[in-house]
Formats: C-alpha cells, structure tokens, sequence
C-alpha cells in the first residue's frame, strides 16, 4: 500500500503548481505586452482557450481517473504541464502564445478531478486535509505573482514559464519512483457519515451549483486582474514588478490562513453553519475594492481572497462528503467543469469590462455576481450526522 503521507504531499505539490501554472500569465502579461506591441486588454484574451480546457477538460480526465488510474494520470499531469511551461517561453506569435497557453490548461485540467479524489481517500480527516491541500493550492496563486514578478524584472519573461517547468518535470519524476502503484485498497474514506435526507438532495446539487459558478467565476477573475489592479492602484507605493509581486503574494497568505481555518470548521460543524456567515464576505468587499488604493485596497483585497479560497474550500468538501469512492473523481470532474468553464469565461469578461469602464465596472459586476453565494448558502438543508442516515 502507498503510504497516504507521501500520496497527499505529492498531491498537495500538484495543487500548487496547478494553480501556479495557470496565473503565470496574468502576472508576466504585464511586461510581456511592451515586448509583443500588444496592449493588456488585446493580450489577455490568448489566456481565454487555455481556461475553458481548464474547466472542460476534467469531464474526460476524472473519468480516466477512476476507470484507469490515478495514479498514472498524476504523473501525465507532471510532465505535461512542465513541458507547456516550458513551451510558453519559447513562442515567437500570439498564435504561439494561445496554443502553449491552451497545452497548459489542458494538462492542468487533469489536477482537481484526479487530485482532489485521491485527497478524500488517503485522508484520515476530510476538513483538514482539504484545508491544507486549499492552502498549498493558494500558495501556488501567491508564488506566482511573486516569482513571475522577480524572475521577470531580472532574466525576463521567457524564463518566469521556463523555470517552473523544469521544476516540474523533476517533481513528476520523483512522483514515479515513489509512488510506484495505483492502490486503493484500506483507503481511509476519510468522508463524513455526513448526509442529508434524501427528499432534499437537490437542494444539495441547486446549491453546489449556484456557487461553483458565482465563486468560480469571481475567483478566477480576481486572481487573473489582481496583478494589474495592484499595478495601476498602487502607484503611488511602488512601480517594481517585483514588490507588486510580493505585495500580492501577502495578500494571498491571508487566503491560504482561510482555506487551513474553514477545513478544521467543517470537521466540527455542519456545512450551512459554516458557508452561510462565510457567504457574506465577498459582495461588500468587491463593491469597496472598486473605489479604492494603496493601504486600503490591500486591506480589502485581503478580504475578498479570504472570501473567494474559504468558499472554494466549502464546494470541494461537499463534494467529497456525498459522494463515494468509486465515483468520486467523476464527481469532482462535474463540479469543475461547471466551475472552471464559467472560470474561463471570466477572462474575457474581465478584458471587456475593463475596456468598458475599467476595474470600477469590473468589480461592481462581480460584487453583484457574489450575491448568489448567499442564496446558495439559504438553500442548503440541514445535515444527518448518523452512519444509517447513508
């Protein structure tokens, strides 16, 4: 049997470079349009194909993942995604840049359905490993924004891609020696005997629904526009593509410290106790980010990025309390599909927003969008905590 300390830091390592692959680009977009003569908004859009295969590829990966193996897909994951990297920073034409850019979302598509499956069955505890796994995928966002500023400002764009795949494939290879089978068996199921009356499922599905795509949506918009909103309103504290990348790189800690708490909440009370005060973080403080700069919009750009990975880790663990483990990571592909379809929408959302009225426009948009997280935390019915309520 594989040892489940060693599958889920490999699988903790595969969230963050998920997460760290596909935002590369929204942090070196910035100094890659002065050296392509293509402005932020013409740029920006190239990301788009990669974010929807984000989102529909893992209808066919999660399906691989439990009528193969896992265990193989992970590693398909490793190096595909490094040699995409690596790719982007050898593209000469935007056309280059979109299909290098689609190659990486493709393979990260494998990540979330695969991944997140294997999370919920080596784990002894389902809220607080989901919560360190959210924390090692948020701190994949944080290193992005900062290792892309710095690797960009001093050897250039090319090799803010180049680097990290390198990395990457020697991490996939360390996987395939050490984690040498596809093994389930004795697995903890580590889900809950958290249930709820039958009649009332579809509350569950309506629920899940509404906020995959209202916090999906929201999530991949901030993270793809913070780099630029931290750079057009921080003007006045720095110009360094570096220190933007550090200052955002903080601001994401504050997230992943989100994601640790909400997993150890979740072991201890039921999900509508939890989500429902959490739903109410993020449209009051999108609407206030819209007007403001410097300190204050960091101190409310901390509370949007606790908002958006608290709810993100709420979504996954419902998903693995009511679901079983021979059809797990078809159930993750479902409810990543939804959300990183709607995920890879936003990118183009984002650019004509911003065209429209800047990020004033963009962020009174999504704060509207965010009141839908409410209804979906109203909607959810109370839980069954007995083993035959399964």
């Amino acid at each position: 049997m594989n040892s489940p300390s060693r599958v889920i830091s490999f699988v903790n390592a595969g969230h963050f470079i998920d997460h760290y692959s596909m935002l590369i680009f929204a942090a070196a977009v910035i100094i890659m349009g002065p050296a392509l003569g293509m402005a932020y908004s013409e740029l920006l859009p190239y990301a788009t194909p990669g974010f929807i295969a984000f989102g529909a590829g893992s209808l066919l990966t999660g399906w691989l993942g439990d009528r193969w193996s896992r265990r193989h897909m992970m590693l398909i994951f490793f190096v595909g995604i490094g040699l995409s990297m690596i790719s982007v920073g050898f593209v000469q034409t935007p056309v280059q840049l979109g299909a290098a850019l689609l190659a990486i979302g493709i393979f990260a598509s494998i990540y979330h359905p695969v991944g997140t499956a294997m999370i919920v069955s080596y784990a002894d505890r389902l809220g607080r490993e989901m919560g360190i796994n959210g924390v090692w995928g948020n701190l994949g966002v944080a290193s992005s924004a900062l290792v892309t500023g710095v690797i960009g400002q001093y050897l250039g764009w090319r090799f803010a891609f180049i680097v990290p795949g390198v990395v990457t494939i020697l991490i996939g290879i360390a996987f395939a020696m050490m984690v040498v089978h596809e093994d389930r068996k004795g697995s903890k199921q580590a889900a809950a005997q958290a249930r709820v009356a039958k009649q009332d499922m579809w509350r569950v599905i309506l629920a899940l629904l509404i906020v995959v795509i209202a916090i999906s949506t929201t999530f991949n918009a901030v993270t793809v526009a913070l780099p630029k909103l931290f750079a057009e309103r921080l003007a006045d504290l720095t110009r360094s593509p570096a220190l933007l990348g550090v200052i955002a790189a903080c601001v994401y800690v504050f997230g992943a410290m989100t994601q640790y708490t909400i997993g150890r909440l979740l072991d201890r009370y039921s999900l509508k106790t939890v989500a429902l005060p959490l739903s109410f973080m993020l449209a009051p403080f999108l609407y206030l980010a819209a007007s403001l700069s410097n300190l204050p919009l960091i101190l409310v750009s901390i509370g949007i990025v606790m908002g958006a990975f608290g709810q993100v880790t709420v979504n996954d663990a419902m998903v693995g309390k009511y679901t079983t483990e021979e059809w797990r990571s078809r159930a993750y592909a479902v409810r990543y599909f939804v959300g990183f379809t709607a995920a890879g929408a936003s990118v183009g959302l984002v650019a004509w927003l911003y065209e429209q009225g800047g990020f004033v426009t963009m962020l009174h948009a999504f704060a509207a969008l965010c009141l839908l997280a409410i209804a979906a935390a109203l909607i959810l019915p109370r839980e069954i905590r007995t083993p035959q309520a399964a």
